[in-house]
């Protein structure tokens, strides 16, 4: 009885000291498990608008960095800041990402977006997704070799509204009045009127601009439209106008005015006709471009790239609700027509 006495309690001693053994291992490996995640890069989103306005383009950036090996939760983060349309929150979202030591910047909402994140620092690494001439708007220095912290990709959206307008006036010839309606909110708003007015003098156009600061601006700028007897609208580039497509191609029908748009998914949304490059692959790409950052890349290295594919696209249904015939030709042309 002694011996087995004896035995049970070496077995019981031996028991004990095999589970301290795995408590001071489970203690040693904490802080490495800690010190994993406190490693773990974190990409800062800037964003000017909000997350359920650009909840479509949210998948083509986790794709492009799906591509690079990036998975959002497993290896890298994404804090997240949303003005909601409110451009004067972004300099303190801004550089609160700066104060949290993000690795990279994610500017989404175009040019001023950018341009705060450029002016909180001169360090971190940004990408644009979307944005004018970047050369002209001081964020680069080049295309091909663009300098500093900042590169991204140029998406054309002011530069194509020229053609908008020569698009819209072969849409609706017996427009003698076209209608503008412009952002003043944005940096470029002096350059893009000078190039939408000069549009539409060269097609034989009266022209009739008129300028919103926000959404509550928009029922009496189409109702300063329709008095000003505009026969076709175009919705200039603006990233305020893009977080609001569905209320702007409500705004349209209701006062049954044919429109132009820049991106495919306000036409997708009951819009008569769009003409732009896809916003979807330019966030896929700006994915990549994050990638290839925290892979060890530097934005100053990496070309700001532009679009070499550009989208028409023309609604039939909606253009039958205007009693519009729309020309063979145009259809002919059109990357896609909604029927």
């Amino acid at each position: 009885m002694l011996t087995l006495g004896v035995r049970a309690i070496g077995a019981s001693l031996a028991m004990k000291r095999r589970e301290f053994i795995t408590l001071i291992g489970a203690a040693t490996a904490w802080p490495l498990v800690a010190n994993a995640q406190q490693t773990m890069p974190v990409i800062g989103f800037l964003g000017s608008q909000s997350r359920d306005t650009m909840a479509y383009v949210l998948p083509a950036f986790w794709r492009g960095l799906g591509e690079l090996g990036f998975v959002e939760g497993k290896n890298v983060g994404i804090e997240y800041r949303w003005a909601e349309d409110h451009y004067d929150r972004l300099p303190a979202m801004a550089a609160e990402l700066v104060r949290d030591k993000v690795a990279v910047i994610l500017a989404s909402g175009g040019n001023l977006s950018a341009l705060v994140a450029k002016a909180a620092t001169a360090t971190i690494p940004i990408v644009f997704p979307v944005v004018a001439d970047p050369v002209k708007g001081g964020l680069v220095e080049s295309f091909n070799r663009p300098g500093g912290n900042v590169t991204g990709i140029a998406m054309m959206t002011i530069e194509l509204d020229a053609k908008r307008v020569e698009l819209l006036q072969e849409l609706v010839p017996t427009a003698g009045i076209i209608g503008a309606l412009m952002d003043s909110s944005r940096p470029e708003a002096a350059t893009q009127l000078e190039s939408v007015q000069a549009a539409a003098q060269a097609v034989g156009r009266q022209l009739v601009v008129v300028s919103v600061g926000n959404e509550r601006d928009f029922d009496g700028a189409f109702a300063t439209l329709v008095q000003q007897r505009a026969g076709a609208l175009l919705v200039a580039a603006s990233p305020l106008f893009t977080s609001r497509r569905d209320h702007l191609v409500e705004l349209a029908a209701r006062h049954s005015l044919p429109a132009m748009f820049q991106f495919r998914e306000f036409a997708t949304a009951g819009g008569l006709i769009s003409y732009g490059a896809s916003v979807v692959e330019a966030y896929r790409q700006a994915g990549v471009y994050v990638g290839r950052i925290l892979k060890g890349e530097k934005p100053s290295e990496l070309p700001v790239v532009q679009p070499t594919k550009f989208e028409l696209v023309i609604n039939l249904k909606t253009a039958k609700a205007l009693s519009l015939t729309v020309p063979p030709s145009l259809i002919a042309r059109a990357d896609e027509v909604i029927e």
